[in-house]
């Protein structure tokens, strides 16, 4: 689980940020839409709502060092769900090479098509 931040905001909601979810198993992903100012409830709430009402509750979850992630709220989060957390420095692929790999894919992926959406509005006036 990491953040692609910095991304163009668009939409009446102006997501600023993508919490990108790799699962280890399926290797699926899933990319959900927020707020870079987003609390860790947010999040939390984010997280349920997308990720355990559709799949259930992970047995780890893995993580950089973000404070979202490591908050008091998120340890006794984990703790009620019986989830346990395992975190690594950021940029640190040795831990879980496979899901940093996919989550850097994602982030290009995200930059590239909300830039692209921009130039292509800006240069036709209207978007499809």
């Amino acid at each position: 689980m990491d953040w692609a931040t910095g991304l163009v905001t668009r939409g009446k909601e102006k997501f600023s940020a993508c919490l990108i979810i790799v699962d280890r198993f399926s290797k699926s992903v899933r990319c959900l839409p927020c707020h870079k100012e987003d609390r860790a409830m947010d999040i939390a709430l984010l997280f349920w709502n997308n990720i355990i009402s559709t799949y259930g509750v992970p047995n780890i979850i893995i993580s950089d060092r973000d404070p979202k992630f490591t908050s008091e709220f998120g340890t006794n989060l984990y703790d009620m769900l019986g989830t346990k957390l395992s975190v690594y420095t950021a940029y640190h692929p040795q831990k879980d090479g496979l899901a940093e790999r996919i989550i850097q894919t994602m982030e290009d992926i995200l930059r590239r098509v909300c830039v692209y959406v921009m130039e292509y509005k800006n240069h036709q006036g209207y978007t499809h």
